[in-house]
């Protein structure tokens, strides 16, 4: 079955995308580090943007993902929904059960 847009897949990081989600999260963690600013909402100086923050990704971990775009056969685009407050933007991938790829979830039930 071909994955249409809307649709949430399971996706496989791979080595490479792990490395990209831990590098932005280690970036904003610097940045926070080296930038401090008040704690509350509309204190002077506060900036209300959301940083890259989450647990840490490795290689082979499963995630949620809405395909936002397809292009014909398997391949999609997709928004990983990441163990943290970011996202991961998947370009091209592929269906099956190797690093880099998606699969449609299992059905669960009685």
């Amino acid at each position: 079955m071909n994955p249409t847009i809307g649709r949430i897949v399971h996706y496989q990081l791979s080595d490479h995308d792990a490395a990209d989600i831990n590098r932005r999260r280690a970036d904003a963690e610097a940045y926070r580090l080296a930038n401090p600013r008040p704690d509350q909402s509309g204190d002077p100086g506060a900036s209300g943007h959301v940083a890259h923050v989450g647990n840490r990704a490795a290689a082979g971990d499963c995630y949620p993902a809405v395909v936002v775009r397809t292009f014909g056969g398997t391949a999609a685009n997709l928004s990983v929904l990441l163990d943290g407050t970011d996202t991961f933007w998947a370009t091209s991938r592929g269906e099956g059960d190797q690093p880099g790829q998606w699969v449609w979830p299992p059905r669960v039930g009685a």
